[in-house]
């Protein structure tokens, strides 16, 4: 039986959901309660990253038979502090929470972080190209990784860094585009690259079971698609306006997920235009 320790919330359930049952328990941490539990299975656990009293009962000894541990969870807001809290300082706190010989039974760690580390490119970007520590984002996110790798034993940590995530309650391009409050960047190098919510539980999994994974993976789908054209055509699919275009400095670059399909993963949604379309029925709009 392998024990998986998720801090997270939706994109942590959803990996837990894909879990065989019969071979997996689930502790789960999150900040606030559970008004609802999709995966009935989780023992949850209320706790803050940023308080080392209220990880204080990591240390007991049951949780020495930690054999995974999944590192998804979402800063409480967009400031420097609210970053560090989570990535500079959460997940070393976790891992010092826990008892001395949990590392004698870990088999993996997945941390999942952003493609926000690197900077605006029209050229592929992909896990060998050199990221850049500009703004308290990157370096919180670059933190961890660092965390992960001096932490723990080298084959044992792997980060996971993801685009843009949508899916059912992750819908903020299609209101934005149906209440006109968002503009699409107009000029050269504008690129969004965009990954279902299940398939990024899908990658989560994968890496967890995955036999010699690699230290990075990138997790998006197969299209990078320029920022407008995106924008464009989900307001055609959603059946309302093209968003007015401004002049804007570069943002964006074009991801590859080619590392993480060669490991045997498979997007259900390689084509985002395909899975908002989807979203987009599912919700009835």
């Amino acid at each position: 039986m392998n024990t998986l320790l998720l801090i997270g919330g939706d994109l942590g359930m959803r990996t837990a959901a894909l879990l065989d049952h019969d071979h997996w328990e689930v502790i789960g941490l999150r900040r606030r309660p559970m008004r609802y539990n999709s995966y009935d299975d989780i023992l949850w656990y209320q706790a803050n990253l940023w308080d080392w009293r209220s990880l204080s009962f990591l240390g007991r000894d049951e949780f020495s038979e930690v054999t995974h541990i999944l590192y998804a969870p979402a800063p409480a807001g967009r400031t420097h502090r609210d970053y560090a809290e989570i990535y500079s300082f959460g997940l070393g706190r976790v891992l010092y929470s826990l008892p001395r010989n949990f590392r004698d039974r870990l088999q993996r760690c997945v941390l999942v972080g952003s493609s926000a580390v690197w900077g605006p490119s029209d050229e592929w970007v992909n896990e060998d190209t050199p990221v850049q520590r500009i703004g308290f984002r990157a370096e919180s996110l670059l933190d961890a990784e660092t965390a992960l790798g001096a932490l723990l034993a080298p084959g044992i940590g792997t980060t996971l860094r993801l685009s843009g995530l949508y899916g059912p309650d992750r819908m903020r391009l299609i209101d934005g585009l149906v209440n006109d409050t968002i503009t699409a960047p107009e000029g050269p190098g504008h690129w969004a690259n965009r990954l279902h919510i299940d398939d990024a539980a899908r990658a989560c999994a994968h890496l967890l079971t995955l036999a010699d994974p690699d230290p990075l993976y990138i997790g998006t789908d197969d299209h990078p698609m320029p920022t407008a054209d995106l924008y464009d055509a989900v307001a055609e699919l959603a059946g309302t306006d093209r968003p007015t275009r401004q002049p804007r400095p570069p943002s964006g670059k074009r991801l590859s997920n080619a590392r993480l399909r060669a490991g045997g993963w498979t997007p259900e949604w390689p084509d985002a235009l395909a899975g908002y379309a989807a979203c987009l029925a599912e919700s009835g709009r």
